[in-house]
């Protein structure tokens, strides 16, 4: 009967698999520790790059070092580094940067606790000293951060150094000073609405990155239609999004017979008639320009020719939504009451051209924060780049101008809060220390890895600005150009307080739910059951 009761019993399905305690922590620990050393090599104004090829038929070349674009890309079956992902996700819709620093803080986190547990420290003791020191950490960087948010000139000089250290990691590295001021100057036209949707990037291949420029109004990669005007001043824009072919029978199998082919005639104007009628239902609206999201047939397009009419069809559903955004009016389907539509406004539209292509140009819009990045550069791939370091700086500079505190970078934010976090350890009794050392390691290990990618002597450099912070110069941090320790304050590295307080606070929740698992349990697949009745 007791050889019985130990015999192992499952509760699960067949098929269901089931880790426990120590292999399930072993395999979270494994995952996560996997995920940050993939992407650690692309930490700091040294990082590498990484090439990510698509597994569809045209595959598809990324090339980038941008922390959130390559965990999105790559596909992983281990649950502890899918939330790493998603956390990288995350930070990346909140604060837009800081996505490699959080997955690479919360992966040495999950090292050093790997480390403790096998010292036989339990995981809840490592949790009770992480939070204590998490919450130090936090009220360090508090104290740290500096707000010039009153005066207008240092905080004009502010937003340009945290675009320049936010673009010094990425491609447009060579090029800071022209896309900080760039993005400065973007940002500082939503006048502190933060709405990065009226920020509309174009890219356009040809030239070189540093004919990318600021326009000040709204650029449609579309064409105006034949024998249309092609330049319109003070534009009254009627934005629908309805079909304009003429209205053919549309039920399913359903069929016309007809017994001559004056009758085909017939049926043939009648849906002429149709079609006329819409378009006289859309000139009420006393419009002297319509913009579709669905193509406009010959037939419509000669009626609005006729009635001097601009007509731009097939605007894909993004540039349709951005201008009725920064135009003030409402997409439409139905044209039976005028009086119910919002109708957009601008004061010219006319045609452009850039590199080779014509594109229209939308002038003094209703919105008048609105405005278009047009990137210009030798590959598809430096555009998308481009694309990706720019909506970085754009997402942290939106961020600062509702949270204007900023903090200093290059490491010493980091070694600031392994300071006081170890303060925090020598005054705390019993096991917990421990943790809170770990933790502080772990904050150490960021400059160690934007040292060790630059190919500089790490331990040299963060002892050197380990000792200097104990000196109380705080504001001292690592120089990446010349390989030393310098004042960050003077180089003009500055970093926004939202994404550094995003960032501990994100990867130590992050490691504490990994920490916290002590079995993973996976359901047992679904059995493939062969179809009988085909349709």
């Amino acid at each position: 009967m007791a050889s019985l009761s130990m015999a192992p019993v499952s509760i699960f399905r067949h098929g269901a698999d089931e880790e426990k305690a120590e292999t399930a922590r072993l395999s979270s620990f494994v995952g996560a520790i996997a995920i940050g050393d993939l992407v650690k090599s692309t930490l700091g104004p040294k990082g590498m790059d990484k090439i990510l090829i698509s597994g569809t038929k045209g595959a598809i070349v990324t090339v980038t070092n941008d922390g959130a674009t390559i965990l999105k890309a790559i596909g992983v079956d281990n649950p502890a580094a899918k939330v790493l992902v998603d956390m990288s996700k995350v930070q990346d819709d909140e604060v837009g940067d800081g996505t490699t620093s959080v997955t690479v803080l919360a992966a040495e986190l999950l090292r050093e606790a790997e480390l403790l547990i096998a010292k036989k420290i339990h995981p809840q003791t490592i949790i009770a000293g992480w939070r204590k020191a998490t919450q130090t950490a936090r009220d360090a960087l508090r104290e740290a951060a500096v707000d010039h948010s009153n005066d207008q000139s240092r905080f004009q000089e502010d937003l340009i150094n945290i675009a320049r250290t936010t673009l010094s990691s990425k491609l447009l590295t060579h090029h800071k000073d022209h896309f900080s001021q760039l993005a400065v100057d973007a940002v500082m036209r939503l006048k502190g609405s933060g709405n990065l949707e009226a920020i509309h990037i174009i890219k356009k291949l040809g030239g070189s990155l540093t004919d990318s420029y600021l326009d000040e109004g709204f650029l449609l990669d579309k064409k105006i239609g034949v024998n249309q005007p092609k330049r319109l001043e003070n534009a009254n824009i009627l934005i629908a999004n309805t079909g304009m072919d003429t209205d053919k029978i549309k039920v399913f199998g359903s069929r016309v017979r007809v017994d001559s082919m004056a009758k085909v005639a017939d049926i043939e104007l009648a849906e002429k008639e149709k079609m006329k009628e819409k378009v006289d239902r859309i000139l009420k609206h006393g419009i002297n320009c319509f913009i579709n999201r669905q193509l406009i047939y010959n037939y419509p397009e000669q009626l609005f020719a006729q009635a001097g009419v601009m007509a731009i069809e097939h605007a894909d559903f993004a540039g349709v939504e951005r201008l009725a955004l920064v135009t003030g009016g409402e997409i439409t389907s139905t044209f039976d009451h005028p009086e119910l539509v919002k109708l957009g406004h601008c004061k010219l539209i006319e045609e452009v051209m850039i590199g080779e292509d014509t594109l229209i140009h939308f002038s003094g819009v209703a919105m008048g924060e609105a405005c278009t990045v047009v990137l210009r550069g030798a590959t598809q791939q430096i555009l998308d780049e481009a694309e990706r370091s720019l909506h970085d700086a754009l997402c942290v500079l939106a961020q600062t101008v509702k949270e204007p505190r900023t903090v200093y970078g290059g490491g010493c934010s980091e070694m600031l809060m392994a300071k006081v976090v170890t303060d925090l350890a020598n005054r705390t009794p019993g096991k917990e220390a421990v943790a809170m050392e770990s933790f502080a390691k772990a904050l150490r290990m960021l400059p160690t890895i934007i040292a060790d990618n630059a190919g500089y002597d790490s331990a040299d450099l963060v002892s050197q600005l380990r000792a200097a912070h104990q000196e109380n110069k705080t504001t001292f941090g690592l120089n990446m150009s010349e390989g030393t320790v310098g004042n960050m304050a003077e180089l003009g590295i500055t970093e926004s307080f939202q994404v550094k307080r995003q960032v501990l606070l994100s990867a130590s929740e992050a490691a504490e739910m990994i920490l916290r698992v002590d079995n993973i349990i996976k359901a047992a697949p679904r059995k493939r059951v062969p179809d009988h009745h085909p349709c």
